[in-house]
């Protein structure tokens, strides 16, 4: 199973509580922190939430 690497690339500042706490349950808090996740449903759904402020790619 494939895993994915997903970047903070825009600020937090002032946007919804729900999506602050999407991104913090994918480990990502400042801008510019990367974590790796497994690719499933559940990560698809967060990254689907919050996409317009992540960078999302594939790593073995």
């Amino acid at each position: 199973m494939a895993n994915l690497k997903i970047t903070l690339v825009k600020s937090l500042n002032g946007r919804l509580e729900k999506h602050i706490a999407t991104a913090a349950s994918l480990g990502l808090r400042k801008i510019g922190q990367t974590s790796i996740q497994p690719d499933n449903t559940q990560t698809r759904g967060k990254i689907a939430q919050i996409g317009y402020l992540l960078q999302v790619t594939e790593v073995e």
